[in-house]
């Protein structure tokens, strides 16, 4: 390409890729062991051939070399060793002809101390011209704020010298004295240097060490107004004299600091994002995206001209100054292994070394170099994962001789090896013999044809270079996700820093409609539509998307009814994948979504598997079991039941049916629809007469069982031929039919392998106890298929004639209780309400214990005498290991504290991330609680600080007052499958039984407050009526745990200590109100303040009973 070719881009730095290399380290062209710029000349072509099109030159001038050439000692030569100026020229020709340009370095703080205006300006007498070219003082005790960069080999920044009679002012090494840029002369003859090189064909300049030109007293003398200026003026001049020409500042700063050197655009145009580079290790080190998007979030917004530059190794350390001392230590101990690898405040390691020569780790970062906003830099030799020799010193273990063959001297010179200016590599895991360009040029998958084929990407997509940024909101903070937009072309990048396999979900709303295509093979992978994208990675796997519009993607499809699936024959065909994938692919996954039995509210679905189709007579029903994959959780086991009706224009179904059909069919001969077969009187009728009968029907992989117990065989044989089915309408998890007035048929939508607790339980009770307060075990149906366990699909048991369950009763004489009392105009006028717990409420005084309903109270304690008879029951002794109760031990108690940190530990680590959609004040009672977990983890210590004599049984596991039927006069206890989001064997864990008087007193708390909130009482008489609310709270709780605790019946389990009673009671109070949290925030945040006071109350009540 023609030199006029590359001074017509403008902004051409934002397009770069940049090489960065040494001329001596590249290849020697002259045979003395030193690279050249003959050398470098004819390495011109595999420099193009990585596609890279820009090149940064270490310093060439000549110099004493005690820093590698930035102690310059002549600005307007070349170093001998290096070249001529002729020599140079021809590179730059030969460099442009190939698209290349240069960037050199211009060391405009500091010269050697062999530089002859510093030996002018020492051997000048103080307030000569020559002796204000540097910064001279007669004391070291000028600026004592100012730090030490190069800590591990100076002591301070000044420098005696006998010759001047005075100190002399260096930021770096005592032997490069820093430029005094008060001094007119010194910033003419700055550009004079800058004049020369940029007429001779230089492109760009990077300015070494830019914040420091200046010094005033009391400050850290960086980033001063002064540097600032002459900043400014030097670009000015630029402009002026030398078109589309860039500089590039080294401004090793925070990102606020940094950017002061942009200007409006009118200072550098580039300047190197020091902050980013180590908190890129550390996000793949910590397996967490934050210290990524913390540092660019707080990067300000850069002018549009101008540019970062971004780099992951360079020929210094890895500078860690720009991070806290937390984070510094962080870094020495994952990265330092030995300690000659640290100098100054960084880490002197290549790319490969610091990345344990992780190929997946060392491209997972490469693409974050070529993704993330700025220019990326290339550091010579880690295209091919070059090693170091950290015992060189300085950091020379990081500039030795590039790698080209495996022949001698690594074909880097044909001098004698002794000659050569640094040793080669050949520790055995990075040798030269092994780790070199011709090596790996043979193999197309080695990491320089990866590399390649990387920056051949990026400059395909400007997007990269020149593109609007923005991080992607991920639900995985493992996974980092952010676009790159411009001109209409949108690349979505997603980075996996997890050593493990990732799920995430990407919040794209904003690109809704677009067609997702990966960008190195094209293929299409989605179109993003209104839930989030979900994206699985492989261990540091990383994908560059295409988001590009579609205008065949409708913004409503998935509001509007999807078509009718179109058959040959027959509606059957469907049920067969390979002739139908719509209806398990789209139609299914859309009713799913929309039932609440499904329980997966917001889970991406990634495929659903027919599992079992048996047909239950008429040939148009059916009883599916379908396996459900989801792309974050696991799989699921559901139990849907079928029907297929045929369209009739005189026939309007019923409004349940067409609010559960679930895909409309069509055919040449008709057209009809997929239902839910519940919503069937012969599907009803069917499932009885089987369980009657007590059938079993084969199916494709084991069969469906259905019995009862024979004592009700009789009852049963009448429902097959009796009364009419009908579907319970209230909305549960499972599905409720009623047969007549006297059997309740549960039907369990999500499945387990293993009895379902609700059938063991009633079933154990039913047949081997006296206890009567349960909606009596009939009979069930399950799927047996081996090995597996059987699956409980359905359980029958009594019908309770109830006037309601214990909830609904509880909420409406709260109504009252809360009307009456400001019917009455009662104000509390009793400041003791501190006083009362759950324990113990008799210090009410009367006027406040007249406001309750009296028939209330002894509702409560006869609930209290319920609980405990079922507990009772439960822990009786038995032959049966699954019932047979266990004695707390020790080891059980540590077990347990450990279990009760670990669940909170978890809802709390991202209980933050939740609560964005909170009022102010609820969100900070939120964090209230978060802030307190030291707290709550100390209160759950004193589970086992000390032996409690108490037993572990079976309970119901997810008691209150909802699961208890009221029916008029007494309580009937109900569903005792547990908490349904828990496994089946999660759920047979043996507890204490208080497990289940906490959740009783927890639903006492939630009818008060739920009572209240929903009452529109207005804010001034809710605040009134608060207090009320606590009362009732604690009156109903301690009636009721003094009824549990007064109850006839020998029960071990019952602690002998009350203190020991307490702290069992409080502290599943503290489990349930955090679990309560958690599930109030992801489905009902209007009820989080709520848990939040229970958990204040629990926290006070343990320090009140700590104080007494």
């Amino acid at each position: 390409m023609a030199v006029k070719a590359l001074t017509q881009t403008l902004q051409w730095y934002k397009d770069a890729i940049i090489y960065q290399l040494h001329v001596k380290s590249f290849f020697d062209g002259n045979h003395d062991g030193v690279g050249d710029f003959a050398g470098l000349i004819q390495k011109l072509d595999y420099i193009e051939s990585l596609g890279v099109n820009a090149i940064w030159l270490l310093p060439f001038y000549p110099s004493p070399q005690k820093d590698d050439g930035y102690d310059i000692s002549d600005y307007y030569d070349i170093n001998p060793e290096y070249g001529t100026k002729k020599e140079f020229k021809s590179f730059l020709t030969e460099a442009h002809k190939r698209g290349i340009r240069i960037i050199t370095e211009l060391v405009i703080n500091h010269t050697s101390d062999q530089h002859e205006w510093f030996q002018k300006s020492r051997t000048a007498g103080p307030g000569t011209k020559w002796r204000d070219w540097y910064v001279w003082s007669d004391s070291p005790d000028t600026y004592k704020d100012v730090r030490i960069i190069f800590k591990d080999f100076e002591s301070s920044n000044w420098t005696w010298d006998s010759a001047a009679g005075a100190y002399y002012w260096h930021r770096f090494y005592a032997h490069q004295p820093d430029l005094n840029f008060d001094n007119q002369a010194v910033q003419r003859e700055i550009f004079r240097v800058l004049d020369f090189w940029f007429q001779m064909g230089v492109d760009g300049m990077r300015l070494d060490a830019v914040p420091y030109l200046y010094e005033r007293e009391g400050t850290t003398c960086e980033n001063l107004p002064e540097t600032l200026a002459f900043l400014r003026k030097l670009r000015a001049y630029v402009d002026d004299h030398h078109k589309n020409k860039m500089l590039l500042a080294e401004a090793n700063q925070w990102p606020e600091d940094a950017v002061a050197y942009f200007g409006q655009g009118d200072m550098c145009q580039m300047a190197f994002h020091f902050p980013l580079m180590p908190r890129l290790f550390m996000a793949l080190q910590m397996e967490d995206s934050f210290p990524i998007t913390d540092i660019i979030e707080q990067t300000p917004r850069i002018p549009d001209n101008c540019q970062w530059a971004i780099f992951l190794r360079n020929h210094d350390e890895l500078t860690l100054e720009m991070v806290s001392d937390e984070e510094r230590d962080y870094m020495y101990r994952m990265f330092v292994k030995d300690p000659h690898m640290k100098i100054n405040y960084g880490i002197r390691r290549r790319l490969a070394p610091l990345l344990s020569n992780h190929p997946e780790r060392i491209k997972l970062m490469n693409s974050m170099l070529f993704s993330l906003p700025g220019t990326p830099v290339v550091y010579y030799g880690d295209e091919i994962g070059m090693g170091d020799n950290y015992y060189l010193g300085d950091r020379n273990g990081v500039r030795t001789p590039m790698q080209w063959t495996s022949d001698k001297n690594a074909g880097f010179s044909r001098a004698t090896p002794q000659r050569l200016f640094l040793p080669l590599i050949v520790d055995p895991e990075y040798h030269y013999e092994s780790r070199n360009v011709e090596t790996l040029e043979q193999n197309p998958t080695s990491l320089l044809w990866w590399m390649r084929s990387m920056i051949n990407v990026r400059r395909g997509h400007p997007a990269f270079s020149r593109g609007e940024f923005s991080f992607i909101s991920s639900n995985n903070p493992k996974v980092l996700a952010y676009s790159r937009s411009l001109d209409g072309e949108a690349i979505l990048c997603v980075v996996n820093l997890s050593r493990f396999a990732e799920i995430a979900e990407l919040d794209l709303r904003d690109f809704k409609g677009y067609e997702v295509s990966e960008l190195f093979s094209r293929n299409v992978f989605a179109t993003v539509g209104a839930r989030p994208l979900t994206v699985t990675l492989n261990a540091h796997d990383f994908f560059w998307f295409r988001l590009k519009h579609t205008e065949a993607f409708a913004a409503g499809t998935e509001e509007r009814d999807l078509p009718a699936i179109r058959v040959e024959r027959d509606f059957r065909e469907i049920f067969d994948e390979m002739l139908e994938p719509d209806f398990l692919g789209v139609h299914l996954p859309r009713y799913l979504s929309r039932m609440r039995w499904f329980g997966r509210k917001g889970s991406l679905i990634d495929k659903i598997s027919l599992l079992e189709k048996v047909p239950l007579g008429g040939g148009n029903l059916f009883l599916f079991l379908i396996d459900v994959a989801f792309l974050k959780e696991t799989n699921q086991l559901y139990l849907l039941p079928v029907g297929y009706a045929i369209e009739q224009a005189d026939y309007d179904p019923p409004e349940e049916v067409k609010k559960n059909i679930i895909a409309h069919i069509e055919s040449d001969r008709e057209r009809g629809y997929l239902y839910d077969a519940v919503y069937s009187a012969d599907f009803r009728a069917t499932l009885m007469a089987l369980t009657a009968r007590r059938k079993s029907v084969k199916t494709r992989n084991g069969e469906l069982v259905f019995g009862h117990l024979k004592s009700y065989a009789r009852l049963v044989d009448e429902l097959e031929k009796g009364p009419d089915s009908t579907v319970v309408k209230a909305e549960q998890s499972n599905t409720s039919i009623m047969y007549g007035e006297t059997v309740f048929l549960k039907l369990f939508r999500k499945l387990h392998y293993g009895i379902n607790p609700d059938q063991e339980l009633t079933q154990f009770l039913t047949r081997n106890t006296g206890y009567r307060n349960i909606s009596a075990y009939v009979g069930a149906i399950e799927y047996r298929s081996r090995p597996q366990e059987p699956v409980t699909c359905g359980l029958f048991s009594l019908y309770v004639p109830n006037q309601g369950d214990g909830w609904s009763y509880m909420v409406s004489q709260l109504r009252i209780y809360f009307e009456n009392i400001l019917k009455n105009k009662r104000e509390l006028g009793w400041d003791s309400l501190a006083k009362l717990t759950i324990m113990d409420t008799t210090g009410l005084p009367e006027k406040v214990r007249n406001a309750f309903q009296h028939y209330v109270e002894d509702l409560a304690v006869l609930l209290g005498r319920r609980t405990r008879e079922l507990h009772n029951a439960l822990f009786q002794p038995t032959a049966s290991p699954e019932f047979a109760p266990e004695p707390f031990t020790t080891i059980y108690q540590r077990a347990l504290y450990q279990a009760l940190r670990t669940r909170t530990r978890m809802i709390f680590n991202v209980l933050g991330k939740k609560t964005a959609s909170l009022s102010p004040a609820v969100r900070n009672a939120v964090e209230e609680i978060r802030n307190a977990d030291k707290d709550i983890f100390s209160f759950f210590a004193k589970i086992y600080q000390k032996k409690i004599d108490t037993y572990k049984t079976r309970i119901h596991g997810d008691y209150h007052l909802g699961q208890v039927l009221f029916t008029g006069k007494d309580f009937v206890i109900i569903d005792f499958e547990g908490e349904p989001m828990r496994s089946v064997s999660e759920r047979k864990i043996k507890h204490s039984p208080f497990k289940d008087v906490a959740g009783m007193i927890r639903s006492f708390h939630y009818a008060a407050y739920y009572s209240l909130f929903r009452s529109n009482f207005g804010d001034k008489m809710t605040a009134l009526l608060q207090p009320w609310a606590d009362i009732w709270y604690y009156r109903m709780s301690s009636l009721f745990l003094d009824a549990y605790l007064g109850a006839k019946g020998k029960a071990n389990f019952i602690p002998r200590k009350r203190e020991d009673t307490e702290l069992l009671v409080n502290v599943f109070l503290m489990d349930k109100a955090i679990y309560e949290l958690d599930y109030e925030i992801n489905n009902r945040p209007d009820f989080v303040m709520i848990p939040v006071m229970g958990i204040r109350h629990i926290l006070g009540a343990c320090a009140d009973s700590e104080t007494r």
